[in-house]
């Protein structure tokens, strides 16, 4: 019985060591390991999100990644005709900043808060604009066309579709949701909940920029 006893214990650890290194190797690139709200620590691992992109904001500008190099980049897709969602994490992550820059004064030389449609079709430059007077002062509200808006959608891992629904006046759009921190050098530092709390925003920039 002892030696049946030790041979069960052997075949049950080896299954679990076997799911173990299954999970690992199927694992996302993109996963992240850590609360984003943890402020003062880097993110564990290489997240592959961001990257190039060519969009226009609200007043008609051509803008890419190079325009916001040496600051860190407060990101976050969605789309105007969102509900619910979009207008929520938009005003959290503009009131996260507030705060952080009520506490530490401007920062405006240090971090720009950005908003990319993922519904290029409805949301042009003059429907941007609009849309980005009812949250941060310095929020830069990018669009462009299918193809410029799948290639920054791909860049940063996010996902996207039209969601048809009969009954709906207007058609609605899935799209993950997540408030992206990215480094001076345009790489992913970080990301935040797209519930996150302007106070959880703010500790987290806080820590980030070390102020």
């Amino acid at each position: 019985m002892h030696k049946r006893a030790i041979v069960v214990f052997l075949v049950g650890l080896l299954v679990l060591l076997g799911g173990a290194a299954a999970y690992l190797l199927t694992e996302p690139a993109t996963s992240v390991t850590r609360l984003p709200s943890q402020a003062g620590q880097t993110a564990s691992g290489t997240a592959t999100v961001g990257g190039a992109f060519e969009l226009v904001d609200q007043s008609g500008e051509t803008r890419t990644q190079a325009d916001f190099a040496g600051r860190h980049m407060l990101v976050y897709f969605g789309y105007t005709y969102c509900p619910d969602v979009c207008p929520t994490s938009l005003s959290l992550m503009s009131q996260g900043l507030d705060l952080l820059e009520t506490e530490t004064g401007s920062l405006e030389e240090r971090v720009v808060p950005i908003f990319v449609t993922v519904d290029p079709a409805r949301d042009d430059v003059e429907a941007m604009a609009a849309y980005a007077e009812h949250f941060h002062p310095r929020l830069v509200a990018l669009t462009g066309s299918d193809a410029q808006i799948a290639a920054a959608a791909k860049a940063y891992r996010v996902y996207y579709r039209r969601a048809e629904d009969p009954s709906a006046s207007e058609y609605l759009m899935d799209h993950s949701s997540f408030i992206y921190l990215m480094g001076p050098d345009g790489t992913y530092v970080s990301h935040f909940a797209h519930n996150a709390s302007p106070e959880e925003i703010a500790e987290g920039l806080k820590g980030f920029l070390k102020l």
